[in-house]
């Protein structure tokens, strides 16, 4: 009788239940002991759940169950690689295959799939596509719902890395129906959901990142906080609130996956800490973000772009151009990948005077959003040709992409991605003549700045100047003409002129003595560009 409430309690999800019943059971079978280490699992003590998954692959191989020996096998890969574990991931996933040699096919030939696909993700699209389609196809025979909406995800998944996003999404809304059905193995419907967001992120799909993730926090609402999946949704659900414009609420939850998430999913604990730190940056708690980045990387995440994006803030152009540089030097990754990377390097250069690498890297950008049929990407592509366009002189041209990026950042209630446009806008109308205009938008966008708990970082720099802006500031006060400031930071005197023009515009004076006096007024002849 203890055996079916257990399995009763686990029905419901009552994981405490489940896993004081089956601990109380006086002979526990390799089944009893895989549900108790799943029980363990969903609780959170993953320590114990290896321990228990290891006991049960024993017992299966003992009673000669070559079948649930490797599901156990399975279960410890994944459950390893949550961990931090990598190598010990690979030596249970390549046990799982081995004994799968011995046995004819079944269910557990589709699930042991689901970590090579994974990988194939990166280096082999049309075998993960392939792989996927043997899953669903092993899941239709054996009568497995669950690895048929398995497969079905992991080929939404692979066609969207493939560029046939409509196609992909698709796919990928008809798995989470299934996932969330309570249909579905609970273990595997949290894995859909996981991929799905993670899509959702790189596509910048804000409108289906908050549909999915507010259904999937009220799935997660009977689970412990310190289980697997609500953790990386409150990770989700923090990038969500971190678009909105919602940071208290969005750090709050990024805090609490970092808390909670020790010792069960090393990848979300760094992601989450990665996440505080884009708040901290953004908020202008430069020192904050640093330390977030910092732990992001110690628990394994690259933590670019943000990290470059922190350089640039802090005024040290040099270290922000080898930063992104750096980041984007390897070969692998996608153009979906590599299109947050480009954004920020086109900022970064237009910092720093290379138009050229502005422009090529806004290219990219606006190439990825049209390839991947992405909104959010088409507006950080708009957004990026705009800052080009103003960069070489082209206020009226510059105008069309920038209205069409704040149009859909406010579409997608992006309120902080607007308001940084709202500033584009307002040296748009600067640049064209129309003063008022000009003020209209750079006052919206203070607004939301204000609203948002933006702050001058300290060590910051003052008037919205950017880093080389300051610099040219130091040599106007210093007495440079515009070609000799042109000479000595290696820029064309057309790019001074317009940095000339710009200071003069968020400074409010009309003379280069007026910049002078600004200059030691503020103190910056006696400090350095990162402050």
């Amino acid at each position: 009788m203890t055996r079916e409430q257990a399995a009763r309690a686990a029905g419901r999800r009552d994981w405490q239940a489940a896993y004081d019943l089956y601990a109380a059971l006086g002979r526990r079978t390799a089944d009893d002991t895989e549900r108790l280490a799943e029980s363990a699992w969903w609780l959170g003590r993953m320590d114990e759940a290896i321990r228990l998954y290891a006991d049960a692959y024993r017992q299966h191989l003992a009673a000669g169950n070559d079948r649930g020996a490797a599901r156990s096998s399975l279960l410890l890969a994944i459950s390893n690689r949550l961990v931090g574990e990598a190598a010990q991931s690979e030596g249970w996933l390549g046990r799982c295959s081995r004994l799968l040699e011995a046995v004819p096919e079944g269910v557990e030939h589709g699930y042991a799939l689901y970590l090579r696909i994974a990988a194939l993700m990166g280096s082999d699209l049309d075998a993960a596509v392939e792989s996927a389609r043997r899953m669903q196809d092993l899941g239709r025979r054996f009568a497995d719902p669950t690895l048929a909406c398995l497969g079905v995800y992991y080929e939404g998944r692979a066609r969207i890395k493939q560029a046939r996003v409509r196609e992909g999404l698709a796919l990928l809304d008809e798995a989470m129906v299934a996932a969330l059905s309570d249909q579905l193995a609970p273990l595997w419907a949290g894995a859909i959901y996981c991929g799905l967001m993670d899509a959702c992120h790189e596509l910048r799909d804000l409108r289906r990142a908050f549909e999915w993730t507010e259904a999937t926090r009220r799935w997660c609402e009977p689970l412990p906080l310190t289980s697997l999946y609500p953790g990386i949704c409150r990770v989700h659900r923090a990038q969500v609130l971190q678009t909105r414009g919602e940071w208290r609420q969005a750090e709050e939850e990024a805090q609490g996956a970092c808390r909670d998430m020790v010792g069960v999913d090393v990848w979300a604990v760094a992601d989450a800490h990665y996440e505080i730190g884009e708040l901290r940056r953004l908020r202008g708690d430069l020192a904050g973000a640093e330390t977030a980045y910092n732990e992001a990387h110690e628990f394994g995440r690259d933590p670019q772009p943000g990290l470059a994006l922190l350089r640039l803030a802090q005024g040290r152009i040099e270290a922000a151009t080898a930063s992104i540089a750096a980041a984007l030097a390897p070969a692998g990754g996608s153009r979906l990948e590599r299109a947050p990377l480009h954004a920020a390097q086109t900022e970064i250069a237009l910092a720093a005077g290379d138009v050229a690498l502005a422009e090529a890297s806004a290219q990219e950008v606006a190439d990825a959003a049209v390839a991947f049929d992405s909104a959010g990407l088409g507006a950080e592509g708009n957004r990026c040709r705009g800052a080009v366009l103003l960069a070489q002189g082209r206020a009226v041209e510059a105008m069309g992409p920038l209205r069409m990026a704040f149009n859909t950042w406010q579409e997608l209630d992006a309120p902080y991605d607007a308001a940084r446009t709202r500033l584009l806008l307002a040296d748009a109308y600067r640049a064209l003549g129309d003063a008022d205009a000009a003020t209209r938008e750079r006052s919206a966008a203070k607004a939301c700045f204000a609203r948002l708990g933006v702050v001058a970082a300290r060590g910051g720099l003052p008037k919205g100047l950017t880093a080389r802006e300051v610099e040219v500031v130091r040599l106007i006060a210093a007495g440079d003409s515009n070609r000799a400031i042109a000479e000595k930071l290696v820029l064309s005197q057309k790019t001074v002129a317009r940095h000339v023009s710009n200071i003069f515009g968020k400074v409010g004076v009309t003379s280069r003595s007026g910049v002078t006096a600004f200059a030691y007024d503020s103190g910056l002849m006696g400090t350095n560009a990162h402050g």
